[in-house]
């Protein structure tokens, strides 16, 4: 049987280090107010001075993962690109990235799933595994927020959860039998709620595409409806991994870990309570990086693996929920 396992992961963040105490020169806001409602302390933000886009940090992560797993860039089959914060409008990053990487053919995707991107890149790369079409897949989810965000206090409520990172993962076909790699998944989507969290503008819906007037009215900056997802994430996640669990057989507490999308510290912490978990096996750091989105999950994999608290044999769950609304759950097992 042919199984997607995991060969390696690297993480790159930007060198600007922006606290909480740096965005209340900025805005109104505060330390203890940031932190009560998101749990955050710190993010990193890239250098205005020197800017860079999202393949230029998806690339350097890329590199770290791809030395881990002994691969050489020539080695890929395909890249799986998740962003929301391209580059530019199109073409996609992962063509930048594969430039970047000295490739000249290798096929490129991106996919726009924003907080589920690695959960999407996950069964996609597993789906392309599993059919026998490429063996050996990057994914890369990068994200640079810091440029797009409405730095004020009309914006602090959006603007003081993201930042800037991104995280690789390669991923490769294995001929086994063993319950390993990817066990089980399941993704949803509801696009009756995609105006709770958006950014508008530009947009081809409109003409002309940008206006003063959408900029004089923050269009073009993210805005979210905190209460409606906060509450849509704690219906849907615990209800989803649980299916997967129970389609897989695995009883929840013989998760070793359970890493979630970073997008709220109460939201996480939510989870772990409704599940019935002990406590530290949901994985936290959110308050050293915020959300950087489609970069979340793969960092904290990378972080996780990199401390030890996972390792060979290890299972761990992997969830979130984000705009669209889209949300999944995936159960993967390291090979022993």
């Amino acid at each position: 049987m042919i199984r997607t396992v995991i060969r390696g992961t690297g993480r790159h963040l930007p060198p600007r280090l922006v606290t909480n105490q740096d965005l209340a020169q900025w805005m109104d806001t505060s330390d203890e107010w940031i932190q009560q409602r998101t749990g955050i302390q710190q993010r990193y933000w890239i250098d205005p001075d020197h800017p860079e886009g999202a393949s230029d940090l998806g690339v350097k992560a890329a590199r770290i993962a791809l030395e881990r797993a002994g691969w050489q860039a020539t080695d890929i089959d395909l890249i799986i690109f998740a962003t929301l914060s391209p580059d530019v409008f199109f073409p996609g990053s992962g063509c930048l990235l594969q430039h970047k990487l000295g490739l000249e053919t290798t096929p490129a995707l991106d996919i726009r799933q924003q907080c589920t991107g690695f959960l999407y890149g996950m069964a996609t790369a597993d789906a392309f595994i599993r059919s026998g079409m490429y063996r050996r897949i990057l994914f890369v989810g990068a994200e640079v927020h810091s440029t797009g965000l409405d730095i004020s206090t009309e914006g602090r409520d959006v603007t003081v959860i993201f930042g800037d990172g991104a995280a690789a993962v390669c991923f490769e076909a294995l001929e086994t039998d063993e319950p390993v790699g990817v066990l089980g998944q399941r993704l949803h989507a509801q696009g009756e709620f995609a105006e709770s969290l958006m950014t508008e503008a530009p947009a081809s819906r409109l003409w002309p595409r940008l206006t003063p007037e959408m900029l004089d009215q923050r269009r073009h900056y993210p805005r979210m409806d905190g209460k409606l997802i906060f509450k849509l994430a704690l219906k849907r996640l615990p209800e989803t991994a649980m299916a997967v669990l129970k389609e897989t057989g695995i009883d929840k507490h013989d998760i070793d870990l359970y890493i979630p999308h970073q997008a709220n510290m109460r939201i996480n912490q939510f989870f772990e309570k409704q599940m019935e978990l002990a406590e530290g096996k949901v994985y936290h750091n959110i308050q050293t990086y915020g959300n950087t989105t489609a970069a979340t999950i793969p960092l904290a994999i990378d972080e996780a693996l990199e401390k030890g608290i996972i390792g060979p044999g290890s299972t761990i769950c992997c969830f979130g929920l984000g705009a669209g609304v889209t949300w999944g759950v995936s159960i993967y097992r390291f090979v022993k």
